[in-house]
């Protein structure tokens, strides 16, 4: 039997979900996070909301559209330090502030 190599984030908090190796794969890293996606299937239930939507507040979905173009200045900043032929070194604080920023955007639930 092989071990499945790669993890899968929580379907309801995006954290790593161990993976025990036998059977089904867990969709939940911790029982609270399958009782509160179950509470908010049972939420949607008979309306036209999907059971998998993610509703977001102004407030949150204004935060992550903010981590999303800090994301996306961190890209372009590697791309001109390329494009200028920048040192090595350079590039790789650049890279690493993207990697921190793409980060902080994929912790947004």
């Amino acid at each position: 039997m092989t071990r499945r190599a790669r993890s899968q984030p929580c379907r309801w908090c995006g954290r790593e979900v161990a993976d025990a190796g036998l059977g089904r794969r867990r969709q939940y890293c911790r029982q609270s996070c399958r009782q509160r996606a179950y509470e908010q299937r049972a939420l949607v239930k008979g309306t036209a909301i999907p059971e998998d939507a993610v509703v977001l507040s102004a407030d949150e979905a204004a935060e992550l559209s903010d981590r999303v173009y800090q994301v996306r200045c961190a890209a372009e900043d590697v791309a001109t330090a390329v494009d200028e032929g920048a040192a090595t070194h350079e590039l790789r604080e650049l890279c690493d502030a993207l990697v921190q920023a793409a980060k902080a955007a994929d912790g947004w639930r």
